[in-house]
């Protein structure tokens, strides 16, 4: 194949020279005047367009063109609207069942928190019902502490050496504490997130 045919655009070229031989002028002159004087079925927009095709009662004596817009539910067939409105409620179930849990959780977890508004009858009707959140602030003290002490920048192992000490089981003991906390901080990735997760 000559590099001239692998090109697309030579083709395209070479098949317009070969339609504009065959079609006669006269027969292009007929098409534009076909469109200039908009036969029955075509319709001249404000904007300039045309639409075309059976346009019969497309548009409502009354409304105009704003039957645009008119509702579309009154049109359709009412299996059809049956089908539509099973299917989408069907879909609405099945998104939320799958959120129930979350959903659940997160509840469960305002309440427990104290940030769930109620409507107050007790001492009276229409009480106040502010609540303080001196829980949710002592969780999140108690995780900031907690996470400081047990993770700290150097790593979480600390080596005590119990009985007599000498310059060899002091350096064995620095030697376990590094290979432990290199262990934890580098190689066992989940060890950080499950632990904050913890706590």
């Amino acid at each position: 194949m000559a590099e001239d045919d692998k090109n697309p655009l030579n083709n395209v070229e070479r098949l317009t020279d070969i339609v504009a031989e065959d079609v006669e002028p006269s027969s292009l002159e007929v098409e534009v005047q076909q469109v200039e004087e908009l036969p029955s079925g075509q319709v001249e927009m404000e904007d300039g367009s045309i639409m075309i095709g059976d346009v019969e009662g497309m548009f409502d004596e009354e409304e105009g063109e704003d039957n645009f817009y008119s509702n579309l539910a009154e049109k359709i067939d009412e299996n059809e609207l049956s089908r539509l409105a099973d299917e989408l409620t069907q879909k609405f179930q099945d998104d939320k069942g799958t959120r129930e849990d979350w959903a659940k959780s997160y509840t469960d977890g305002l309440e427990l928190l104290g940030f769930n508004y109620t409507e107050q009858t007790r001492p009276f009707k229409g009480a106040s019902g502010v609540t303080h959140p001196l829980l949710a602030e002592s969780v999140t003290q108690f995780q900031a502490q907690a996470i400081k002490e047990l993770l700290p920048a150097g790593g979480p192992v600390r080596t005590q050496v119990v009985g007599a000490s000498s310059p060899e089981v002091n350096s064995q003991a620095q030697r376990v504490q590094d290979f432990m906390n290199y262990q934890i901080t580098n190689v066992m990735e989940d060890f950080t997130p499950e632990m904050d997760q913890m706590l």
